[in-house]
């Protein structure tokens, strides 16, 4: 591995195709970034499977092998921080981490969330956003704090919600969103293109 190549830690639960949107990115030369870890709370990820299909260091922690969060949250954090991780990216992972996890890479773990937050955060997005009759929905990328869907917004992608779109439909079209501005996201952050300003993120000119 190049020393100087920006180093990601991916944090996963399910099928991964955040996963391989960033991979397939990398492998395009469009993010200039190498994974250095995925870590999957479960098991029968088919994230694993997609990280070992690329030669990824791909590994399961058990969550139930250890006594209480605090305590699995510090060997995450030691698992990650043993690959020497610039960015935590958080891709379909339904673990809500602690204040130890965040602290630990305090301003340095972003999360994709299928909705246009602040509208709808926490899970069955799409359903409630049908419920709600909302005409717009999306996606955005956002740095993670310790409110739940809560951190400052880093990229966003509107997608229209049409008259007869299903949970299932509206799902899809706004995973093709998420494939495109993750790995954009992460390109800016390595790139230094982003400030900070309160809750605020200011894209660099």
């Amino acid at each position: 591995m190049a020393p100087d190549k920006f180093k990601l830690a991916v944090l996963v639960s399910g099928r991964g195709s955040n996963l391989q949107a960033i991979i397939d990115s990398i492998e395009k030369n469009a993010l200039q970034a190498e994974i250095a870890l995925v870590i999957s709370n479960v098991k029968t990820a088919y994230a694993l499977e997609r990280a070992r299909k690329h030669g990824l260091e791909g590994l399961f922690l058990d969550p139930k092998s250890y006594p209480d969060r605090n305590s699995y949250e510090q060997a995450l954090v030691e698992r990650i921080q043993s690959k020497s991780v610039n960015l935590v990216c958080l891709a379909g992972y339904m673990r809500v981490l602690g204040k130890y996890f965040i602290e630990a890479f305090s301003g340095r773990i972003i999360n994709i969330h299928p909705s246009l937050l602040p509208a709808f955060p926490g899970l069955n997005v799409q359903k409630r956003a049908l419920e709600h009759g909302a005409r717009f929905s999306g996606c955005t990328v956002h740095f993670v704090n310790e409110e739940v869907d809560g951190g400052p917004i880093i990229m966003q992608a509107v997608v229209p919600v049409f008259d007869e779109d299903d949970e299932a439909s509206l799902s899809e079209r706004i995973l093709e969103q998420e494939h495109i501005i993750y790995p954009q996201a992460i390109q800016l952050i390595l790139a230094d293109k982003l400030t900070l300003s309160g809750r605020r993120v200011l894209h660099k000119k």
